[in-house]
């Protein structure tokens, strides 16, 4: 299921740069945080449901490769972000 606006609203409130900021590498990781953590409870009833299981696995791939741009342009905002999403490092 995706997110409601009202979700998307919260994450992109939380984690945006400026007033106008819908798009930042931030953002896009905190949205992709949320969703991976939605299909991971899904996942956990469904076992057998392999087209959301590549679903997430996609998901967590597009994150990964954010990331990894975060990490080498900007180490600190990098850092700042995976300790208040709560990733492992």
């Amino acid at each position: 299921m995706a997110l409601t606006q009202e979700e998307k609203a919260a994450v992109i409130g939380a984690h945006k740069l400026h007033d106008t900021d819908t798009g930042s590498a931030q953002v896009q990781v905190a949205m992709l945080t949320k969703r991976i953590n939605q299909l991971s409870g899904h996942l956990k009833l469904h076992k057998k449901d392999n087209h959301s299981r590549r679903g997430l696995l996609k998901l967590v791939g597009q994150r990964r490769r954010l990331l990894a741009y975060l990490r080498a342009n900007n180490p600190a905002e990098y850092h700042s972000l995976i300790q208040a999403l709560g990733l492992r490092r």
